[in-house]
C-alpha cells in the first residue's frame, strides 16, 4: 500500500480548478487513454504581461494524476510563462509534501502538460516527447522514447530500470524492454560522466560555481531536510567556501555537523567539485 501524504489526498478528494476553458489562450495534452494515464491542461494568459491568470484540467488517471494536475494549476496561476517554464516534475512532487516513487510518473505528465502548452501559447510546433524527431520507441507498451528516458535519467538522476519505469511508466508492462532502458541508463550516466571531466579540466568561474551550488541545494539537499522538518539558508561563497546557514529542526541539532559533512558536504563535492568545502554560518 502506498503512503500518501495529506497534500495528496485533499487535491485527489478535493481537486482545484477541475474543468474546460472555453476559447483558452493556449492547451497542452499529454498522455494517451491506452497507456492509462491522459492529462489536457487550459491556460489563459495575460497578452500583455504573459503572466497566467487562469488553469484549468481535465484528467484521466489515479489519484496522484489528479493531485498532481490539481496542485500544478495551483503553482501556475499568477506566474508568467516565463516563471512558470522552471517548473519541474520534483517541483510538484515536493508541493504535494513527496509522491511514492511509483507515482512520479504522474508529476513528469503534469511538467509535461505545461510545456506543451506554453509551446502552444508561443505557436511553437506541440510534439509530444515521444514524436521528437529521431527518437525510438523504446517500451511498446505505453509508447514510451528512447529521448524521454534519457530526459527522465539526466534530470532526475535516475539509475535503475525500477527508478525509470517510476518516473516514465517505460517496462512496466511486460519487461522486455529492460535490458534497452538498462543501456540508456548507462550511456546518459557515462556522458555526464564525460561532462563533468571536460568540466573539470577548465576552471570553473565564480558564476558557474554559484549556479551549480544553487541548483545542486534545492535539488539535492533541501527536499531532504525538509522531511525532518528542516531547512537551509545560502549565505555566501566564497571562492570554494560555501557558506550555509541551518534553519527549523536543522538549526543547533545535535547531528548538524553530520548534516553538513556528511550530506550537505558529499552532495555538493558530487556535483559541484570534489574539494568545494561547507561552512555553517550560526550567527
Amino acid at each position: 500500500m502506498w503512503d500518501y501524504s495529506e497534500k495528496v489526498k485533499d487535491h485527489f478528494t478535493h481537486p482545484h480548478n477541475v474543468g474546460e476553458i472555453v476559447n483558452p489562450d493556449a492547451v497542452g495534452e499529454v498522455g494517451s487513454l491506452v497507456c492509462g494515464d491522459a492529462l489536457k491542461l487550459f491556460l489563459k494568459v495575460d497578452s500583455r504581461t504573459e503572466k497566467i491568470s487562469e488553469a484549468k484540467f481535465q484528467t484521466f488517471g489515479c489519484g496522484s494524476a489528479i493531485a498532481s494536475s490539481s496542485i500544478l494549476t495551483d503553482m501556475i496561476i499568477g506566474k508568467t510563462l516565463a516563471e512558470a517554464s522552471r517548473i519541474t516534475n520534483r517541483d510538484i512532487a515536493e508541493a504535494l509534501g513527496g509522491l511514492p516513487q511509483e507515482k512520479m510518473h504522474c508529476s513528469v505528465m503534469g511538467m509535461e502538460a505545461l510545456e506543451a502548452a506554453i509551446a502552444n501559447y508561443r505557436g511553437q510546433a506541440a510534439a509530444s516527447h515521444e514524436e521528437e524527431e529521431g527518437a525510438e520507441i523504446v517500451c511498446k507498451c505505453f509508447g514510451v522514447t528512447d529521448r524521454k528516458i534519457e530526459r527522465a535519467v539526466r534530470e532526475n538522476r535516475l539509475k535503475t530500470v525500477e527508478e525509470v519505469t517510476n518516473y516514465t511508466k517505460a517496462g512496466g508492462a511486460c519487461a522486455s524492454c529492460h535490458w534497452k532502458i538498462d543501456e540508456i541508463i548507462r550511456r546518459v550516466w557515462q556522458d555526464m560522466g564525460d561532462q563533468a571531466q571536460k568540466a573539470a579540466e577548465k576552471p570553473m568561474t565564480n558564476l558557474r560555481r554559484m549556479q551549480l551550488v544553487q541548483e545542486t541545494l534545492d535539488r539535492e539537499v533541501r527536499p531532504e531536510l525538509k522531511k525532518d522538518g528542516g531547512g537551509l539558508e545560502l549565505v555566501d561563497i566564497e571562492g570554494k567556501v560555501v557558506k550555509v546557514r541551518l534553519l527549523g529542526m536543522c538549526a543547533g541539532c545535535q547531528v548538524a555537523n553530520f548534516t553538513l559533512r556528511d550530506m550537505v558536504g558529499k552532495k555538493l563535492r558530487e556535483f559541484v567539485e570534489p574539494d568545494i568545502e561547507v561552512v555553517e554560518i550560526k550567527e
